[in-house]
């Protein structure tokens, strides 16, 4: 019997769940946290990943230690500390920063179809993925990464393409992450021996 199920994500000990959406075959690992996200359908991340305000597509692996729109403190201020905006923790008689939590909320990472994220990395808000990128582990991505390339490094920089261009704009059209699960159980022979063009010739339209 599968482990993954359509129905309900696998979820391990531990987890901080808030505000999120799960799709179809997805599992998250012992001890992350995952906040006001949405992961898409067979996405997964490994242990102690921490996920805020993301949009993740189908297919994203996201490895251990991952911090995926990890959050700011405010530098404009004369201080950057909680008391400004967790004020309630500190004082009865006032609320936390509403506006300022809404803001963070609004800064929304977008991470494409078929990615992987490396263990260690971290990507910041506002940032987008591509689909078919790949973040090297420990990277520090600070800005949008193209289809299908990989980046490495603090900050993360091109490392070399994952597909060339013509490949990947023909994988983006064939979008074989929409296809059903049992399509997807039929062409895993496919998926497993051979190379991405070849697996183009013989599924495209």
């Amino acid at each position: 019997m599968s482990r993954l199920k359509s129905d309900v994500p696998f979820i391990h000990p531990e987890c901080e769940i808030t505000d999120s959406k799960f799709g179809a075959y997805v599992e998250i690992g012992k001890g992350s946290r995952i906040a006001h996200s949405n992961l898409g359908d067979y996405s997964y991340c490994d242990r102690y990943a921490d996920i805020a305000n993301a949009r993740i597509g189908k297919f994203a692996n996201i490895a251990s230690f991952c911090r995926i729109g990890a959050t700011d403190h405010p530098l404009h201020t004369a201080s950057l500390h909680h008391f400004l905006y967790r004020s309630d923790e500190y004082w009865d008689d006032v609320d936390r920063d509403a506006v300022f939590f809404a803001h963070r909320k609004s800064r929304t990472v977008s991470i494409g179809h078929d990615t992987w994220i490396g263990a260690g990395a971290m990507v910041k808000p506002e940032v987008t993925l591509g689909h078919g990128a790949v973040v090297a582990a420990g990277a520090v991505v600070t800005k949008d990464v193209d289809p299908y390339t990989i980046v490495a490094g603090t900050p993360a920089r091109l490392l070399r393409l994952r597909q060339p261009r013509a490949i990947a704009d023909r994988l983006i059209v064939l979008a074989w992450w929409d296809w059903p699960h049992n399509v997807l159980n039929s062409a895993l022979q496919d998926f497993r021996s051979l190379r991405a063009e070849a697996f183009l010739e013989k599924y495209e339209g």
